[in-house]
């Protein structure tokens, strides 16, 4: 277990900002990595591919759990780095859909101890292309992602609804950066 790891996840609702405050840490000099999730929807999308979740959501969790693993593997763990989703999301989505994980608990450990969640956030959320999950299944979600990260023993700060500016700030400070 890394719990002194410098990567640390933004988690929670799907729609509830997390891409969004990646932006201001991205520009402070921080290394940042885009959801598993939706990388592959794109890529999906743009070449008729079916592992989506939508179609299937088991293969599209299995995919961003290789996805997820890799990102966490090009990892050089001298620098902060912030990704917005990982292993614990994706192997969460796949025990919600076949009722078993593909992930190690040394795995789903292997990130900074404290974890931030953006909350359900009625006026961020909308569907589109890539997102065609209802806000109801998303509330849903984040209260399995908040069970999830408690049960592995991550410290959770839910963080408010406010700008992304102000929420980076906030995850900066907590983790003592600023």
């Amino acid at each position: 277990m890394h719990r002194h790891s410098r990567a640390v996840i933004l988690s929670g609702c799907s729609g509830g900002g997390k891409s969004t405050v990646l932006q201001p840490l991205a520009a402070r000099g921080f290394a940042t990595v885009a959801e598993p999730g939706r990388r592959i929807v794109r890529h999906e999308l743009r070449t008729g591919g079916e592992a989506l979740p939508w179609l299937d959501p088991s293969h599209f969790a299995r995919r961003c759990i290789q996805l997820a693993r890799t990102d966490l593997g090009g990892h050089d763990d001298s620098r902060w780095r912030f990704f917005d989703r990982g292993l614990v999301d994706v192997d969460t989505a796949l025990r919600h859909h076949e009722g078993v994980g593909a992930c190690t608990v040394d795995e789903l450990k292997s990130y900074h101890h404290r974890v931030f969640l953006t909350p359900p956030w009625r006026a961020l959320y909308a569907v589109d292309d890539e997102r065609q999950l209802g806000f109801a299944e998303a509330v849903d979600e984040y209260s399995r992602l908040l069970n999830a990260y408690r049960g592995l023993a991550y410290t959770v700060t839910v963080l408010p609804k406010v700008d992304a500016a102000q929420r980076a700030d906030m995850i900066l400070t907590e983790l003592e950066l600023i």
